[in-house]
C-alpha cells in the first residue's frame, strides 16, 4: 500500500493571480483536483497527505468536499520551503511506500502513477531526456565554466516513489548537513540510497507561469475533445 504525499503549499507568486496557483481553475476545475482525482481511483493508494498554504486550509477542505475525494486525506500546513514541507508531511504517512507529487502538475495521469507503482525499484522517479543544451556557469561573472553531457542528464519530473524509511533518513541526512534540496530523487541519491528513473512525458510539466496555465488549459481541452 502507498501514501500519496501531495505538495500543495505554494503561493504561486509567478502566476500573479492573488491566490495559490493550485486553486486556480482550468476548465472550471481547480488545478489541485486533477491530481486528487487521478490518484483517488488507484486502490493501492490508501492515504493522501496534503499540505496547504497558511491561511488556505478552509478553501482546500471545501475542494475536498465538493469533489467527493474518497481516499482519506490528512491535512498539514506547508513549511517555508518545498524541502521543509516534505519533511513535515512524512511523519503523517501511514504506509511504508510513499509517492511524492505536486498539485502544480495537473497533467500527470492515472497511468503515470500506475507505472510508477508497478516499477520494480523502491526509489524511482519519472524523468525526461533534456532536448536542449545546458552549460555550467558562474552567475557572478556570467562566465561559462565548462560543458555537460546532455545524454547523462535528465529533467526530473514527478510523481516519484520512495521507501519511506529511505526518504526519512535522507531528510535527516540533509538536516544534519544544513542542506536544502529542491526535489527528493536527488536528495535520496545524495544520501546514499539507489534511485532509478522511468521515462516520463513532455505533457507532464509544472504549471508555474500564466503561459503554463494557458497551455494546460489547451491540452486538457484538446484531450477532452478527442475523447468525445
Amino acid at each position: 500500500m502507498h501514501s500519496l504525499l501531495l505538495l500543495n503549499g505554494g503561493i504561486g507568486a509567478r502566476v500573479g493571480a492573488g491566490q495559490p496557483k493550485q486553486l486556480l481553475k482550468v476548465r472550471g476545475i481547480p488545478i489541485l483536483v486533477y491530481s486528487l482525482v487521478a490518484v483517488d481511483r488507484i486502490e493501492s493508494v490508501t492515504q493522501i497527505v496534503l499540505n496547504y498554504p497558511p491561511g488556505w486550509k478552509e478553501a482546500v477542505e471545501e475542494i475536498l468536499e465538493a469533489y467527493a475525494i474518497r481516499t482519506p486525506v490528512t491535512l498539514v500546513e506547508a513549511g517555508d520551503t518545498r524541502h521543509a514541507s516534505v519533511a513535515a508531511m512524512l511523519p503523517h504517512c501511514e504506509n511504508d511506500h510513499v509517492i511524492v507529487h505536486e498539485a502544480a502538475r495537473p497533467l500527470a495521469t492515472e497511468e503515470d502513477f500506475e507505472r510508477l507503482i508497478a516499477s520494480e525499484y523502491e526509489n524511482v522517479s519519472l524523468m525526461q531526456p533534456i532536448a536542449f543544451t545546458v552549460a555550467p556557469v558562474d552567475p557572478a561573472t556570467r562566465e561559462v565554466t565548462g560543458s555537460l553531457e546532455r545524454d547523462r542528464l535528465r529533467n526530473v519530473q514527478l510523481p516519484q516513489k520512495f521507501n519511506k524509511t529511505h526518504l526519512a533518513r535522507a531528510h535527516a541526512f540533509a538536516s544534519d548537513r544544513g542542506e536544502v534540496f529542491t526535489e527528493d530523487a536527488t536528495l535520496v541519491a545524495v544520501a546514499g540510497y539507489p534511485v532509478h528513473f522511468i521515462d516520463g512525458t513532455d505533457r507532464n510539466f509544472k504549471v508555474t507561469t500564466p503561459i503554463d496555465v494557458r497551455l494546460a488549459t489547451y491540452l486538457l481541452q484538446s484531450e477532452e475533445a478527442e475523447d468525445e
